[in-house]
């Protein structure tokens, strides 16, 4: 019998009624919960196949399974692109697997990132969140066995069933998400303001 995962856990037996208390709803199915974490990682037109296996390959260790490679849709003759060209790979991550990867990633992965101060506030409108990764080498499992490789960028959304940022950004509060403080509202709301750029940028030691 499978272990369940203690982020899982936790938001079955303390976050449920926490924000059940907090917000007044009526019953546990009300409850904002994650749906789905996506992870995409794209690479250069011009990549040669080598580069394309590396990627899938770290990927598929930090993420716990194999990625899809994603293609073209449509040529685009000014960068080069031709229709159903590799331009990337994408997994996207549910149930347990989405529960030990968010762990991962809050509790081992950013803590990485060197003079990391949390991730930006700001979610997309409809209660989800993104964050952008400069260098996969922050998760453990890639460098599991020693060998040097080029850092590879990702994208990771986070996807709830929030109808609102705040109900979505109380969630991944809760669950280990660490959001920026601000010391004041206009802090707050030029932190959100900023720019549209990946919520995290990391630097390893």
């Amino acid at each position: 019998m499978a272990t369940k995962p203690a982020l899982k856990e936790l938001y079955q037996e303390k976050i449920v009624p926490e924000l059940i208390k907090a917000r007044g709803y009526k019953n546990k199915h009300q409850v904002p919960a994650l749906v789905k974490i996506v992870i995409n990682s794209a690479f250069k037109a011009d990549a040669d196949k080598g580069h394309q296996a590396e990627v899938v390959k770290e990927i598929s260790k930090l993420s716990g399974q194999k990625p899809v490679v994603t293609k073209a849709r449509k040529s685009i003759s000014n960068f080069k692109v031709r229709q159903g060209m590799p331009l990337g790979v994408m997994v996207t991550l549910r149930g347990a697997n989405m529960f030990e990867f968010l762990y991962r990633l809050t509790s081992i992965a950013l803590p990485m990132i060197r003079d990391f101060r949390g991730v930006s506030n700001k979610l997309d409108g409809k209660g989800n969140y993104s964050i952008g990764i400069a260098d996969h080498t922050i998760f453990p499992e890639t460098q599991a066995d020693g060998s040097q490789r080029q850092n590879i960028g990702l994208d990771i959304s986070i996807v709830t069933s929030a109808e609102t940022d705040d109900e979505g950004r109380e969630l991944l509060r809760l669950l280990g998400i660490p959001f920026r403080k601000a010391s004041t509202p206009t802090a707050a709301a030029k932190t959100d303001e900023s720019t549209d750029a990946p919520a995290a940028e990391t630097e390893t030691e």
